[in-house]
């Protein structure tokens, strides 16, 4: 029997504080909201307490941010595709951003299994004054099991309409794509971190970004190859591919913790579920 699951975040300001409504269908839920560094900011973690998706699930998460807000939004663990033998396992995730709202999302890492049919999906829309920062991390298959991705395919699609489309379909069975320099080169896990704005960001803004994301990546761990781009003035890329995924997520934490601090002034304050 396959799972369908929706969730609805509404984060909105009522005052000095940031408050989250939701809506669920299926097994998908948020923990209570957190405030770690004040009420400003709201803290969630959503939850799909079976654990995984296989041929057939589908999750579709929207997320809505009103004027004012500010929320940081992850999950405790990762999101796991597993094999299946025809149908497609899919994430679809919606975010849009009212005028002078702020949304991190940051969920863990999505496991790719040898064998998985996977389609992973974020989609946003910003407002003018509206900011946003996200990753997208994908580790495919299980190194540590001995389980490499030699089959099955993960597709991904990230997109702000109108501005900037990033579509990738990874089958494991394809040796030029998966090996070749010109394709992961043997890396197995790939991320992008993104800072995305409403509005044309001037230049002394994104050079003073940039530097402060290549900065705190001159210390990533051995092993992980990145890169900081901006491909049109509203979108900072930050992109990781590595062995492991664990290296590759300390970069993008570390690089998250940075920009954060340089476009927002505010200290890196990690969901708490990090460090459990």
């Amino acid at each position: 029997m396959a799972w369908q699951a929706h969730l609805e975040l509404h984060h909105q300001r009522q005052g000095d504080r940031t408050v989250v409504r939701h809506l669920h269908n299926g097994p998908l839920r948020i923990l209570k909201s957190l405030y770690p560094e004040g009420e400003a900011i709201c803290h969630n973690v959503i939850v799909h307490p079976p654990g995984g998706l296989v041929g057939g699930d589908e999750l579709d998460i929207r997320v809505r941010v009103d004027e004012g807000a500010h929320a940081l939004v992850s999950t405790p663990g990762a999101t796991r595709f597993y094999a299946s033998d025809e149908l497609q396992a899919s994430q679809r995730v919606s975010i849009d951003l009212a005028a002078g709202a702020r949304l991190e999302w940051l969920p863990l890492e999505t496991l790719a299994y040898p064998g998985c049919q996977a389609l992973n999906q974020l989609r946003f829309t910003l407002a003018p004054s509206a900011e946003m920062m996200a990753w997208d991390v994908t580790a495919l298959g299980l190194p540590s099991a001995d389980q490499a991705f030699t089959h099955g395919r993960f597709q991904q699609h990230l997109e702000m309409p109108g501005l900037w489309l990033e579509q990738a379909h990874l089958d494991g069975s394809d040796q030029r794509l998966m090996n070749s320099p010109l394709g992961l080169g043997g890396q197995r896990c790939l991320g992008s971190l993104l800072l995305v704005t409403g509005y044309a960001m001037g230049r002394e803004r994104r050079e003073g970004l940039l530097e402060a994301a290549r900065l705190a990546l001159q210390s990533a761990p051995a092993g992980v190859r990145w890169g900081v781009t901006y491909p049109q003035p509203q979108l900072l890329v930050v992109r990781a591919v590595a062995p492991l995924v664990e290296p590759l997520m300390a970069s993008l934490q570390s690089a998250w913790a940075a920009l954060r601090h340089a476009a927002w002034g505010l200290v890196p304050t990690a969901p708490r579920i990090w460090r459990v």
